[in-house]
């Protein structure tokens, strides 16, 4: 019923062009105040929908840790620390000191000064995806800010056990304490990974098992979280650590395209589920409070961020468009404020208005996105604020695969797969490839090839390889009930894509062209290889050996 509910109230919200994320908190909102929920027989608090809740943030750091890399941050490093760095600084010494001037104690002060500080990656990035800006300048300025913040989360987990503690022992040794045991955690998850786990996954891709490869993947994911709880280190430290131990692995793309549909799942229940918590009844009587708080935080965090973005020398268009992704607050707030509830519960009109002015804050920021280019348009215009742009950083892989445009997606490594690679790329053409053989994958990635490890299957794969944006799809082997599957997928992402594909037998080869797709005969072409290598062979035969092939495979069809 919930989901049901979620699937129709979103349906509603994308016609008026609204994130579903806001969907989600809105369905959460109806069945928590129409008695819907009264029909399963549990209470919004109930532990089952607040498992589901954990279950979807421990995902989320798990996709956070897999999207974490290196390599990427090297080219992002200096917004991500010093934008990021300057925006929570700011709006964190700002709300923090207001909260303790308005008599919060210390440690709240300091949960509200974080909480209010974070923005939502998963709206922000969503909406740059609806919007189609997701190479814009400005969604790799929000990224950065993303990313820091996103760490930011990580460092705070432990030390909020040091802010509430009542044994009035030392906050700073509980936290140098607390530090110590997650860098010694991360240090071993990453051991393991180099020395235990790749050699797991090394061994199940081998199998070619889509079902073994997708249940270790999630054995992973909860093994490592669970040890991570176990230290009385928090659960998205240990997902996290998790999605870090295999973000530099070939796996990588396969892994995120397997886990992508579960964590959408889980964080759509998460999302639902803070909607089950609000309260219409305190919307109504603290209407006036709600509006206040939610312009205040949209306005002061989008202008901060905005500010410290052009001291960054960004231009106005793209500071504009990071600024209102992430002027709301997010997923992670609610998270915090939830876990210092566990510490020292807030009053619970305090915690209703933080709720719903969350809500509100996310809702709006994909409208603010929409009005932020003819805004920045405006300010170029006028020359307010005006800088230079940029200088072009240095594309990493990382980079070069999200930026990659009417590029050539080749499935399948094999003879034929590795011929049309290099003759496309001899015509100075892109090419990605997609193959399931590990060894294949590892020494394309040493030679700089764009490669995935992934299934042409997953949709999630497809997005991953721009599928979008090429120009041609190939898939280089015969097994032609993996490519029925795989077309449908193609053309619903792209409809205008050029595809080809190879069949071993007629029937197989008319399947295909029944769906649209240029065949490549192995039997047509066989034979006309033979025909010519055949009557090559009697000079004064002067036949066409194209032309008898045609022929002979019309009389055999019929």
């Amino acid at each position: 019923m919930v989901l049901i509910t979620a699937v129709l109230v979103s349906l509603v919200l994308v016609k008026f062009k609204q994130s579903l994320l806001v969907g989600y908190l809105l369905s959460g909102v109806l069945i928590g105040n129409f008695g819907l929920l009264w029909v399963t027989g549990i209470g919004p608090t109930d532990a089952v929908i607040a498992n589901f809740a954990e279950i979807g943030v421990v995902l989320l750091m798990f996709t956070l840790g897999i999207e974490f890399s290196l390599s990427e941050f090297k080219h992002i490093w200096k917004i991500a620390l010093l934008g990021g760095g300057m925006q929570v600084g700011l709006t964190g010494i700002l709300v923090g000191l207001t909260a303790w001037l308005l008599g919060f104690p210390t440690a709240d002060s300091v949960v509200l000064a974080v909480a209010v500080s974070l923005g939502s990656t998963a709206v922000a990035m969503m909406s740059f995806q609806d919007l189609g800006q997701q190479n814009n300048p400005g969604a790799r300025a929000g990224l950065g800010v993303a990313l820091f913040q996103d760490i930011l989360v990580i460092m705070f987990f432990l030390m909020m056990p040091a802010l509430y503690q009542t044994d009035g022992g030392s906050i700073l040794g509980s936290i140098s304490l607390a530090f110590t045991k997650g860098g010694l955690f991360l240090i071993g998850a990453w051991l393991l990974g180099k020395y235990g786990l790749t050699p797991l996954l090394h061994a199940v891709a081998k199998t070619r098992s889509r079902e073994l490869f997708t249940l270790t993947v999630v054995s992973l994911c909860a093994g490592v979280a669970f040890a991570g709880g176990a230290l009385d280190l928090s659960l998205a430290l240990g997902a996290f650590a998790a999605g870090l131990v295999v973000s530099e692995s070939i796996y990588s793309h396969r892994i995120l395209s397997d886990i992508l549909p579960f964590k959408d799942l889980f964080i759509a229940v998460f999302f639902i589920s803070v909607g089950l918590l609000i309260d219409l009844s305190v919307i109504a009587d603290q209407l006036g409070i709600i509006l206040l708080v939610s312009v205040l935080i949209l306005t002061i965090k989008g202008a901060i961020l905005f500010l410290v973005l052009k001291c960054l020398k960004l231009p106005n268009q793209p500071s504009l468009l990071a600024a209102c992704s992430l002027a709301s607050t997010g997923e992670f707030s609610l998270v915090l404020i939830g876990k210092a509830g566990g510490y020292r519960p807030f009053d619970p009109a305090m915690e209703q208005i933080l709720l719903i002015c969350s809500a509100v804050t996310m809702a709006a920021v994909p409208m603010m996105m929409r009005a932020a280019k003819p805004v920045g348009k405006w300010l170029e215009k006028k020359r307010i604020w005006h800088a230079h742009q940029l200088a072009p950083v240095s594309a990493s892989p990382t980079r070069l695969l999200k930026d990659i445009r009417d590029h050539a997606i080749i499935c399948g490594y094999g003879p034929v797969g590795r011929a049309l690679n290099e003759a496309l790329k001899r015509c100075g053409l892109d090419t990605l490839i997609m193959e399931l053989n590990s060894e294949t994958v590892r020494t394309l990635k040493s030679d700089g090839q764009l490669v995935l490890f992934a299934d042409a299957t997953h949709p999630e794969a497809l997005d991953l390889a721009g599928i979008k944006h090429a120009r041609l799809v190939a898939f280089t082997f015969p097994a032609v009930h993996i490519t029925t599957v795989a077309v449908p997928l193609v053309r619903e992402r792209n409809s205008s894509i050029c595809i080809f594909a190879r069949a071993k037998f007629a029937i197989e080869a008319m399947k295909l062209r029944a769906l649209g797709v240029q065949v490549i005969h192995d039997e047509h072409e066989s034979a006309v290889a033979m025909v010519r290598a055949a009557v090559s062979s009697y000079q004064r035969v002067d036949v066409d050996p194209l032309e008898v092939v045609d022929d002979i495979t019309d009389d055999s069809t019929r």
